[in-house]
């Protein structure tokens, strides 16, 4: 059965996602009282997969608590925790708890998190997750071997319009997209002259293009970001429009609505990262409307 975000794309609807970081422990009160809050002003929610290297429950689960819940999960799985056995594990068990939408990321570098002193794996990257993915819907696993059901998956990447050099991430995104990617999720837009670049580039490839809406709430927070989140560059504008706000965080929610307004024309949907102020979430889809 065709998941609501595919169902939505298939039809070139504006799409609306946000994202959900699982909880750091065992308690998901607040988590489902968030994804009840976000639920009905969005398509889908992602769930975070130790975002950033920082420790936090397995997404699996947590998107599969979404999914008892009636909510549509976009299930993040990265390469940098798990080699390819515990990748397909975790995919067959996703897709047995009905889990059908995706994103395949490589994974942030764990020197960024809170657990420096481990060991990263990236047995695979995210092009080759994505030819996993790929077999597992043809029901076959990495190696060939028929499997006792195939999957359903809908699976998406992530994207990067203003890195730079941006040429250099052409390739790599037309193998994501050759590799079965429905969609590219991007990082945090704040020039609309490249989303629509890049738009142009990808357009080629037919993949729908989602951006990303980052809500901050700081000066303080766009500077460290500037310092320390490859391939993402807040503008000195914003920083000092966030500086000089008598209300930062309400400054910053009418920044991301600003942005979202713009890309509604641009692209085929939105990503609303609101880095634990979910609460804003429908505050920014209503001006949508």
């Amino acid at each position: 059965m065709p998941t609501v975000l595919s169902r939505k794309m298939g039809e070139n609807s504006f799409i609306i996602t946000a994202e959900l970081a699982p909880p750091h422990g065992s308690d998901m009160s607040t988590f489902l009282r968030m994804a009840a809050c976000v639920a009905p002003h969005v398509d889908a929610i992602n769930i975070t997969d130790n975002q950033g290297a920082n420790m936090r429950m397995t997404p699996l689960t947590a998107a599969a608590l979404l999914v008892r819940e009636g909510i549509e999960p976009i299930m993040q799985l990265t390469c940098r925790d798990r080699n390819r056995l515990a990748l397909q594990s975790d995919l067959l068990g996703a897709a047995a708890m009905g889990i059908n939408n995706l994103l395949a990321l490589t994974g942030d570098d764990i020197g960024c998190g809170d657990h420096r002193q481990g060991r990263a794996v990236f047995d695979l990257d995210s092009v080759l997750l994505l030819r996993t993915i790929q077999a597992l819907n043809a029901g076959q696993d990495m190696n060939g071997k028929a499997l006792a059901g195939r999957t359903s998956f809908f699976a998406g990447a992530a994207a990067a319009p203003e890195v730079e050099p941006f040429v250099a991430t052409r390739p790599k995104l037309a193998k994501k997209s050759a590799a079965g990617a429905r969609f590219f999720q991007t990082q945090a837009i704040f020039d609309p002259q490249r989303l629509t670049g890049f738009c142009s580039t990808v357009q080629p490839l037919g993949v729908k293009v989602i951006a990303g809406v980052l809500v901050l709430k700081s000066a303080k927070m766009a500077d460290f970001i500037n310092r320390n989140i490859p391939g993402l560059k807040i503008p000195a504008a914003v920083v000092e429009r966030l500086a000089s706000a008598a209300d930062p965080a309400a400054e910053g929610v009418r920044i991301a609505t600003e942005l979202a307004l713009q890309c509604r024309d641009l692209c085929d949907g939105i990503h609303l990262m609101a880095m634990g102020r979910d609460e804003v979430v429908p505050e920014i889809v209503s001006a949508l409307k």
